[in-house]
């Protein structure tokens, strides 16, 4: 559990100041002077500057206000994923020394050196963060204190009575329920004990995410009576994106990613993280190379594809539609255009025979109307290798067809994936779940690289069939 209020502001804001400090003294030290200055191309070029005596106390002062100042944002306590928490450091370092480096392009007579600005990015790129991670997951003597989230009074209680131990407060829209005597206060619980709220009734729904940072939760266990896409998996959003532990009842497990470990009772934890932080990094980067070599590749293509529908004359050269995200939220997804637009305004994409043109039939055949979605991908709303994002209106539909549907909103929806390289479409829900839940559990750079070359052969393989019907 992280630090919390005054102790984390005070840990952060003594932490900043003393790493600055010190990492501005060490990089006047003459052995990194002297061997960043020898052994570093580009700067080899430099000789070594030493500061000394006044010199060197104002570097200290100004260097130290200017990183201080520019880490105040990140001085507020509230919770965060790792890699949240360290991408929010270097962009703050980055900024930091900037802010210096700029100081070093002015005639005056405390100029900051470029050698030791340098020497002092290196230092704060790898104290601060570590610095960040430290405050917070740092223990705390109050141990874990879960708030719950619902708008369930039944289940806020069987939440209540299954629980052993203390709880922050409870969110929840306001009712009568919740007005006077509030029965969930002081819930028994099996072993003669009592739960209880410590703050009681803390706010509605909306107010979840500033209850999050007020109170610096770390924990959530949700009581919803319903798993639907606005509050449900609204609340999960809110916990995914301040790196927040949540559980819930095991009546929603149908719904959701359940961590496989540690769920022997009636409050299961909610896996909102299946890949570790080196899977997701190698991802994202795998995601950007990908898509942006093919988009530069791709270039003339792109171009001639827009000039043919825009001659075809049947309408604009892209198609947009809703697509669902991740935890229910949607996106637009784009792709080349190769259906007439319906006489009533573009609705769906029914591929009737009125609808059809020969320019979109070889586009659909070589799969070369998905290539607006690499922009998608480069943007991040969407990974090479995913889920396919369904239709948001047929989203329901899905969900009836299949119980375990909405656990791929767990993940970033993809351009390819485990399902469709095994030809199963959303006319299969339960079958493509399947394969999309097994690619959850089993991703990984490798298993993404497969699927990447498995697609990439299909589409050879229908692009020469295209060309074998012709010649025929």
């Amino acid at each position: 559990m992280m630090l919390t209020g005054w102790r984390y502001r005070t840990a952060s804001v003594l932490g900043v100041t003393s790493l600055a400090y010190l990492s501005v003294y060490v990089a006047n030290l003459p052995v990194f002077q002297f061997l960043l200055t020898t052994y570093t191309p580009i700067v080899n070029r430099l000789d070594p500057v030493v500061l000394e005596g006044s010199g060197l106390s104002w570097a200290l002062f100004i260097s130290t206000a200017i990183v201080v100042a520019s880490f105040v944002p990140l001085f507020r306590p509230e919770p965060r994923r790792v890699l949240d928490v360290v991408f929010s450091v270097e962009k703050r370092v980055v900024f930091a020394v900037c802010a210096m480096a700029t100081l070093g392009y002015f005639e005056w007579s405390h100029r900051l050196p470029r050698q030791t600005v340098i020497l002092t990015a290196v230092f704060l790129s790898i104290t601060l963060p570590a610095l960040f991670m430290a405050i917070s997951r740092a223990s705390s003597v109050r141990g874990e204190r879960p708030i719950v989230v619902g708008d369930d009074p039944a289940g806020i209680e069987r939440i209540a009575e299954a629980y052993d131990g203390p709880m922050l407060g409870y969110v929840a829209p306001p009712t009568p329920y919740r007005s006077g005597d509030d029965p969930t206060e002081q819930e028994p619980i099996a072993d003669g004990g009592s739960v209880a709220f410590e703050h009681g009734y803390v706010g509605g729904l909306s107010r979840f995410e500033d209850v999050v940072e007020e109170h610096s939760v770390d924990s959530a266990i949700l009581a919803f009576e319903e798993a639907d896409r606005a509050e449900f998996f609204g609340a999960l959003h809110t916990c995914y994106e301040h790196g927040i532990d949540t559980k819930t009842h095991i009546d929603h497990v149908d719904s959701l990613l359940v961590d496989s470990t540690g769920n022997d009772g009636p409050i299961v934890g909610i896996d909102l993280e299946p890949w570790d932080a080196q899977d997701r990094l190698f991802k994202r980067l795998f995601d950007v190379a990908f898509a942006g070599t093919a988009l530069l590749v791709l270039a003339p293509v792109i171009v001639l594809i827009a000039l043919a529908i825009k001659l075809e004359g049947h309408g604009p050269i892209l198609f947009s539609q809703s697509r669902t995200y991740r935890f229910g939220d949607t996106f637009t997804v784009h792709k080349f255009r190769t259906l007439k637009p319906e006489p009533e305004g573009e609705v769906g994409t029914v591929f009737d025979d009125d609808r059809r043109t020969p320019l979109g039939d070889l586009l659909r055949t070589t799969h070369l109307d998905e290539i607006p979605q690499l922009w998608s991908i480069l943007v991040g709303d969407m990974s090479v290798v995913g889920p396919r994002p369904a239709q948001t209106d047929l989203e329901a539909g899905f969900e009836d067809e299949a119980a375990t549907w909405k656990r791929r909103w767990f993940v970033k929806p993809g351009l390819t994936g485990l399902a469709q390289i095994h030809d199963a479409t959303s006319q299969e829900p339960s079958l493509k779940i399947d394969y999309d839940v097994e690619y959850i559990r089993k991703q990984s750079f490798w298993f993404d690289l497969k699927i990447v070359v498995r697609q990439l052969w299909q589409v050879a393989r229908d692009v020469m069939a295209l060309g074998d019907d012709r010649s025929d």
